[in-house]
């Protein structure tokens, strides 16, 4: 892959490495609820529900990660997986719980996924 590929790739982790922090450690104070728009009373009732979906989140970045740093093809194939997996994600966060995951998730994976396609 190329070096901007890559670096989308592992952009990408950062983001899902980020949201598995907030998800799991951080979902009932402050930061967390305003990245989620929840209140306290809604964050404290669902902090393990929280916590599982960081831990899909920690998944993904791992994938993603695994992906940036394997050799061809394993790594274009890896990311390209994890790629289309958090798009499909963030396509159902989308229609599920928020249309912003649209762009916070899905279209930063799309635009990943282009780069790593036309880096092959």
């Amino acid at each position: 892959m190329s070096i901007l590929a890559t670096l989308a790739v592992l952009a990408l982790a950062a983001l899902h490495a980020y949201i598995l922090v907030l998800e799991m450690f951080l979902w009932t104070t402050p930061r967390a609820r305003a990245a989620f728009g929840t209140t306290a009373e809604f964050a404290a009732e669902t902090k393990a529900l929280a916590a599982n979906q960081g831990l899909y989140n920690g998944f993904l970045a791992a994938g993603l990660v695994w992906g940036a740093v394997a050799s061809d093809p394993v790594g274009f194939q890896v990311s390209v997986f994890f790629l289309v997996c958090v798009a499909i994600a963030g396509i159902y966060g989308a229609v599920t719980a928020s249309r912003r995951i649209i762009f916070v998730q899905t279209v930063p994976a799309l635009a990943a996924l282009a780069l790593v396609l036309l880096a092959r």
